[in-house]
Order: C-alpha cells, then sequence, then structure tokens
C-alpha cells in the first residue's frame, strides 16, 4: 500500500480526488479522514502535529526561573494525538510514502515530522512530491516525477521553531513575572515581534516630536472663456519651483500683487506623455498590499487566500517570485476565462490584441511561481465575498501583467499675473491600458484646458492659505510588511501572522496601526536595558543563519548554539532591573486604562473588568472609594485620547469588529440617563393586564437605550433601541399592539427620519430578517455549494449542525474544516452573518 501525506485534510480530499480521477472514497479513523482508491491511501494532517516545548519540569512560571530556560532541553512531543496515531498506523500497513505537503520551509519541516514519526513504526521508503498549485496537471506531474526530502530546508524551520521558543518563552516570562502579570493578560516578547513592534514605536516618536513649520500657498482661478480652472502660485530660487512660502509676511505681499492682477498671460505651454507601465505579477507582499486596497488586513488576506489555494484556484500564496516560469502559457490561462462572467470580455480582449508579454519583477526564485489564477474557475456563489474579492483580485492582476501599458497626456501651463508666477497641471488618460482589467489603481483625471504661449487669460478668486508642516505617517500593515521584508525580519510565510499577534496582545490598535502605553513601555523598557530584543540587526542575522541552514552552509546545532549565548548575554543585562523594569511595565499598563479623576476621592478612574468578565469603571482607590460607571456590554474597551472637557475623562471606544462604535465620556453618558425620564408608550405584552406594567423609552446608564417594562425587575420584558439618533413618538399606533410607531432623527435631517415604527413589530421582523431557515441562508454558500453539501448528506441547518467539520470538508471540494465551522456557529445561532 501507497501512503500519501498532505499538510491539511481539505489537501487531502482534493489530491486523492485527483490521482484517483474521482474515484476516492473516504474513511475515518481516530476521527481523522482516510481517502482510499486501488492500493494507496491518502491522509491530512493539521499542519504541524508534532510541537516543541520544554521538559514538563519547566512548566510552572513561578517555580522556574527565565533564565533557566536559555540552557534548558527542547522535546517534541505530539500536539494531535489522534492525527498522529492514524498517521502511525497507516504507516505500518505501507510498502512506501510520499510526502506531499507544501513546498516551503515550513511545509519541509512538516513533511520531516510526518517522515519521523512513519520511520518510528516502518522501515519503508519515503519520497517526497512538490506543487505550486493544487491542479490536476500540476499533481500528477509531481506525483510522476518524486523526489527527496530536503533536510537542510527542513532544519533551518526546525531552527526557527527552537530560537523562538528560546526567546519567546525565556523573556515572555521574564517580563511578564516582573510586571506580575500573569494569566491571558501575560506580556508577550518574540524575537520577530519585538523589533518589528519597535518599528511602530519609533514611528510614533517621530509623529509625537515633531515640530511643524507655518507655510503659506496662494491660488487663483483662470479663465479661458467659460472653462475654469485652478492654478498656484509659485517662485523660481535655485533653479527650482517652490509652491510654499515660508515667511508671512512675503505671502501677504505676493497675496496682495495676485489680488491687484486684472489679467494673466501664458508664459509657456508644455505637453508631454508619459507611459503608465503594467504591474509586476504578485509576491507575496505585494499582493497583501493589493488585498490591503480592498479592506482587508494581513491576516485575513492570506487566510483568505490559503484556501482559495487548497481549493486549486491560485497557486501558492506563499512567494518572493516576481517572475513567471516558462512553463506558464499566458494565452492559455487567457482562453480558460472566456465564456466565464464577469472575465469574458477582458480575457477575450486581450487575446485579441495579441503579442502577449507578461511584465517581470527583480526577483526570480525556483520554488513557487508568482500567485496567479489556475485556470479552475469557481462560481461567485461557491465562494465567501471575502473570497471573491481576492480571487478576482489575483485573475485581474494577472491580466494586468499581460495588458498594455497606459498612456497620460500632461499638460503644464504657466501664466504671468501682474508680475505673480502661476502654474495648473492638467492630466488626462488617453489610452487606458492595463486600467481596462484592473481597476484598483487611481485613474483620477486633471482638466485644463487647451491654450497657446501669449494667450490672456481672465483671473478670479484669488485666495492665500495658511498650512502646517505634516508629521510622517503611521505605516499601514502593507506598508510596514514592504519595511520588514526590507529589514529581513520574519519571512515571507510569517511577516502577517507577526502582526496579528501584535494586535492581539494589546501592542498596537487601528489600522494604520498605533502602538498602546504598553508597547511603548516594552520597547523603552527594552532599549534601556537590554536594547538587543528589539534589534532588527540581530533578528536579521538570525534569519540569515537559517537561509544558510536551508543552503548547506550552517547546521542546525551551530545557529541554536548560537542563539542561547546571545540569550545568555541579554539575561546577564536583566539579571539587576527586574524590579525596575517591572513597575515601569505596571505604570504603562496602568495608563492604558486610565481615564481620569474620580469624582469622590480624586484617585485615577480605571477601566477595570470584574469576575464575570464584564467591563465597566472602577476607583483606583477601591476598597476605600467604591465609586463605579458602567461600560455598554458589546465589545471590549480601549481608552481614547480625547478627553470629556466638563469631566477631564478619556473618551472609551467599544472595539465589537463591524460593530465598533465610540462611548464617548462615561459619566456624561450616566449623568444623561440619570436625568433621562422614562417616556411611557403603552401596555407591557407580558404584564399589562395582570400587573399593570407599561413599556417604556428607558435610557441606561451604559449608553444603551431600549423598550423596557416599568416594573423591572419583576418583568424583564424589553426591546433594543438603537444607541445614536433622538427618538420621536410619533401620533400613528400599531393596531396589534397598541404601541405608538417611532421615528430616529439622526443629525439635523429632520425630514428624512429613520421610520422604525412599533418597536414590537420592528424586533420581530429583525429577527426573520436574521434567521437562518435553510443551509443556503449561511454566508458563503450558493447553490453549487449546497448542492454539494446535500451530496455529503447535509441537506439541513440539523444536519448541519450535527456534523464533523473535518469529515464535512473532506468530502465537499472547496470547503475546510474552519468554514464549514463558521457555518456551524452561524447555524447555532439562528442568524445569517451580516
Amino acid at each position: 500500500m501507497e501512503l500519501i501525506v498532505t499538510e491539511k485534510d481539505n489537501a487531502a480530499r482534493r489530491i486523492a480526488d485527483i490521482l484517483s480521477d474521482g474515484g476516492a472514497s473516504a474513511e475515518r479513523r481516530n476521527g481523522v479522514n482516510v481517502y482510499r482508491w486501488g492500493d494507496k491511501r491518502c491522509v491530512g494532517l493539521s499542519g504541524h502535529v508534532v510541537g516543541v516545548d520544554f521538559p514538563a519540569e519547566y512548566a510552572d512560571w513561578r517555580d522556574v526561573q527565565p533564565a533557566e530556560l536559555v540552557d534548558a532541553d527542547v522535546v517534541k512531543t505530539p500536539t494531535q494525538e489522534n492525527i498522529v496515531r492514524t498517521l502511525q498506523s497507516l504507516a505500518a500497513e505501507c510498502d512506501e510514502a510520499v510526502i506531499a505537503t507544501d513546498y516551503d520551509r515550513e511545509g519541509e519541516l512538516i513533511g520531516k515530522e510526518a517522515y519521523e514519526l512513519i520511520e518510528e513504526v516502518a522501515d519503508v521508503p519515503i519520497s517526497r512530491v512538490r506543487f505550486s498549485s493544487i491542479t490536476e496537471n500540476e499533481v500528477k506531474s509531481a506525483f510522476a516525477d518524486p523526489d527527496d526530502l530536503d533536510f537542510d530546508l527542513a532544519a533551518a524551520g526546525e531552527a526557527r521553531q527552537v530560537v523562538d521558543l528560546l526567546w519567546g518563552a525565556a523573556l515572555t516570562r521574564f517580563l511578564s513575572l516582573s510586571a506580575k502579570q500573569l494569566g491571558e493578560d501575560f506580556i508577550s516578547v518574540g524575537r520577530v515581534q519585538s523589533p518589528t513592534l519597535k518599528l511602530i514605536v519609533d514611528r510614533e516618536r517621530e509623529i509625537q516630536a515633531f515640530d511643524p513649520d507655518d507655510y503659506w500657498e496662494l491660488f487663483a482661478d483662470l479663465l479661458k472663456s467659460e472653462e475654469r480652472f485652478e492654478a498656484q502660485y509659485f517662485y523660481r530660487e535655485d533653479g527650482t519651483e517652490n509652491e510654499r512660502v515660508w515667511d508671512e509676511s512675503d505671502a501677504e505681499a505676493a497675496f496682495e500683487q495676485l489680488q491687484g492682477a486684472r489679467e494673466a498671460i501664458v508664459e509657456s505651454v508644455n505637453r508631454r506623455r508619459r507611459s503608465d507601465d503594467p504591474p509586476e505579477p504578485f509576491n507575496t507582499t505585494q499582493y497583501i498590499r493589493a488585498a490591503g486596497s480592498i479592506g482587508l488586513s494581513a491576516q485575513k488576506a492570506m487566510s483568505v487566500a490559503e484556501e482559495l489555494y487548497t481549493a486549486g484556484y491560485i497557486t501558492y500564496p506563499r512567494t518572493d517570485n516576481t517572475v513567471y516560469p516558462d512553463d506558464l502559457e499566458p494565452s492559455d490561462l487567457l482562453e480558460s476565462f472566456v465564456g466565464h462572467h464577469p472575465f469574458s470580455e477582458d480575457a477575450q480582449s486581450l487575446l485579441d490584441a495579441g503579442d502577449i508579454e507578461p511584465t517581470a519583477g527583480d526577483e526570480e526564485t525556483t520554488d513557487h511561481p508568482p500567485i496567479h489564477p489556475t485556470g479552475e474557475i469557481p462560481g461567485k456563489q461557491d465562494l465567501s465575498d471575502d473570497e471573491w474579492d481576492v480571487y478576482e483580485l489575483v485573475v485581474r492582476r494577472f491580466f494586468a501583467t499581460v495588458a498594455d501599458a497606459a498612456e497620460w497626456e500632461h499638460l503644464k501651463v504657466v501664466a504671468d499675473a501682474n508680475g505673480c508666477l502661476l502654474k495648473a497641471n492638467g492630466k488626462r488618460l488617453v489610452e487606458a491600458g492595463y486600467h481596462e482589467v484592473y481597476p484598483y489603481g487611481s485613474t483620477s483625471e486633471n482638466y485644463v484646458p487647451d491654450v497657446e504661449e501669449g494667450e490672456v487669460l481672465d483671473i478670479e478668486d484669488a485666495r492665500i492659505e495658511a498650512k502646517q508642516t505634516q508629521p510622517p505617517r503611521r505605516r499601514g500593515q502593507s506598508r510596514l510588511i514592504e519595511t520588514m521584508e526590507d529589514l529581513g525580519l520574519g519571512t515571507k510565510a510569517t511577516r502577517h501572522n507577526t502582526l496579528q499577534k501584535l494586535y492581539d496582545r494589546g501592542y498596537i490598535e487601528g489600522d494604520p496601526p498605533r502602538p498602546t502605553k504598553l508597547a511603548m513601555a516594552v520597547v523603552e523598557a527594552a532599549e534601556e536595558f537590554a536594547d538587543r530584543i528589539v534589534d532588527e540587526e540581530m533578528t536579521a542575522q538570525l534569519e540569515a543563519d537559517m537561509r544558510a541552514i536551508a543552503e548547506g552552509e550552517k547546521d542546525y546545532d551551530e545557529v541554536t548554539a548560537e542563539s542561547r549565548e546571545m540569550l545568555a548575554t541579554i539575561f546577564e543585562e536583566l539579571h539587576d532591573s527586574r524590579e525596575e523594569i517591572g513597575e515601569h511595565l505596571r505604570e504603562s499598563m496602568k495608563a492604558d486604562r486610565t481615564l481620569g479623576p474620580c469624582p469622590e476621592c480624586g484617585e485615577d478612574l480605571l477601566v477595570r473588568r470584574s469576575r464575570r468578565g464584564s467591563y465597566f469603571v472602577g476607583c483606583d482607590g477601591f476598597p476605600e472609594c467604591r465609586y463605579t460607571l458602567p461600560l455598554p456590554s458589546q465589545g471590549e474597551p480601549t481608552v481614547l485620547d480625547e478627553r470629556c472637557e466638563e469631566h477631564d475623562l478619556r473618551h472609551v471606544k467599544m472595539l465589537a469588529g463591524r460593530n465598533t462604535f465610540v462611548h464617548g465620556c462615561p459619566r456624561c453618558k450616566a449623568e444623561e440617563a440619570d436625568e433621562a425620564d422614562d417616556e411611557i408608550i403603552g401596555p407591557c405584552p407580558e404584564c399589562g393586564e395582570e400587573h399593570g406594567g407599561e413599556l417604556a423609552i428607558k435610557q441606561l446608564r451604559s449608553g444603551s437605550r431600549l423598550v423596557g417594562c416599568t416594573r423591572y425587575p419583576e418583568c424583564e420584558y424589553s426591546l433594543p433601541l438603537p444607541r445614536r439618533g433622538d427618538i420621536v413618538v410619533t401620533d400613528e399606533q400599531c393596531e396589534e399592539h397598541g404601541l405608538p410607531h417611532l421615528h430616529i432623527v439622526d443629525g439635523d435631517d429632520d425630514d428624512d427620519p429613520w421610520e422604525l415604527g412599533c418597536p414590537i413589530c420592528n424586533y420581530e421582523e429583525y429577527q426573520q430578517r436574521q434567521a437562518v431557515s435553510a443551509v443556503e441562508d449561511l454566508d458563503g454558500i450558493g447553490e453549487k455549494t449546497a448542492a454539494k453539501l446535500a451530496e455529503a448528506g447535509i441537506e439541513s441547518l440539523d444536519d448541519l449542525r450535527d456534523a464533523d467539520a473535518e469529515a464535512v470538508a473532506g468530502e465537499v471540494q472547496g470547503v475546510s474544516a474552519d468554514r464549514v465551522r463558521e457555518w456551524q456557529a452561524q447555524a447555532n445561532a439562528g442568524v445569517a452573518a451580516d
């Protein structure tokens, strides 16, 4: 029997389907899918099924000094025991094995882990196959020409694992114990994570230290007949044109002179054409950047791309390559899109243009091609919205790389107005070129009419604008990943995960990422007491060492030993500063949660968390002072810089995904509720007849609003109301419930209110809209996917709720276990995803 091992179950299912020509069946062993056809078996792992860790005696943070981890042994233990048992039981039965994990450093290490697990129970030949897309052609070609496992590449991945464990565990424990911050709120440090955090902190310091300079700019409108266009004042100095006037008196003098102009005489007209070359093929970094422009975080962009790769729709998304391989025939790939909406027309136009020559970047590698579509084309209904957006982005990027350059025509007009020089720059798109098929870049035009030298133009509306120079901008996620790439921080496979860890640990917030006070404190502590923790050069050197292992120039033992020596030196530097570091971190963590003064005792009010997990505002003087304020129940609070003028408290923002909102000043919200009178609107449907309960519009101290019973807490009947807008009770009555219709007026737009209607009817309609009654109601399930699910026995929501996610993913092409779990969560909640 031949055993095939893939990196994930959905890859195993697809590869089995390809190699068996659709004849593979699935069976379960230890809860794991095993695909069989003839004398072949195929099983998917779940990424790493073996993990590295310290021996059990090092597990207790309080009993082990962090520095002891520097010289501790590292052991391998199964992390997915059922998969390991299944793999080894199959290996014991096989005559040969094939490793078919992803082709990169991490995939090679996962393959080596499988290799070693097989060797423990069987003495059989083990080969390695590699491919860049899970398509029929690539998979069958790879299996027809197997190779050996690359143990050097796997050793590089293993060295990264061990070095990351040593640095992350030892330094994380040291800082967390120093700050007395244990449990879920430990302070995380990492070999790549910390230098990346310093990049973000350093940019924030530049912004905070920036001292703006004043300058002035002057403008006027020029007119040719009825055609008006804007021109800007400039002056020539040392052979350059300058628009900014740095001296206020000079600016005022120029403005007075410009105001005195009655006409402007065209001094020069310059026309030129500029070629706008099509973009290079996607590597990982540029793909993440482009995905950011359509609203996806780096983490989400990679997650979606991996789903599309496993389904066979795009090539492997982790690649540095920007040159298509010689065996890629662009015309054949274009042909596959003809007849498929919405790509057919663009594909045909590119084919009709003839002479297809794709662009190429500077980076050419031999492992994976640039990211591009495979030619297997899904229907839009078979993908989620994000998946379709990414798929279309990848398709259109490929189209762009084989399209013609765009052509722009530029027109620069310089005119003299009473001795003041004015210039206007116009541009228009003459040939759309690749923009026709790749609508993600700007094609905005600026109109300037055609004028001639010596022509006299009217001038109107001279104006002067006082401005200031601006600080450097924060880097967005994609720009940060590009900077990490330039500095050698992390790899194409790990950089997006590094950023996500910084978000998850509360070091950064927003996009572009902004460091929290805890982040500033961690970096400051590292810089003062052990600057190599945040030294990008040291981290880049370690990355270079791992590349050297992969290329056979260094070995695993040498690199890990050097890393341990470096870490030991850092602990020598940290040893005498533990208390000082801890105090610094504790003060910074407190500052991140501080709103302002307590009105009862003057101590700080802090965002706190109750034992039940809810958030509230409490006094730092507790237990002597028991002053508290409620916070909304939805979301996780973050404290903003904006302050309430009346109470000197910082505003609070509630992070709740798409439903994130600014709560504002908690004291203001509580006082508004205290001062607001309940407005009775009708009888309570639960207790009105028996106990006389009435429904009233209530403002809660947490900032929420609802329609609730006046007999609360004896009667808990309530209906939600929108958080924002003025509530207007109208004279129109609901015949069924006897309640008035409500309108919500947001802002000053009294003429176009939101007609909420009867609050009971409105809530019942909302529940009906959100209710999931069939599989097709779930996000990302179209007609074709529903049919595939039905073939796998998932015909109702009950079927889905009771199903094993891994088993469903194994039977349904293009669907991962994680996606099935998302659908199960929606089904259990009884609502479709927004």
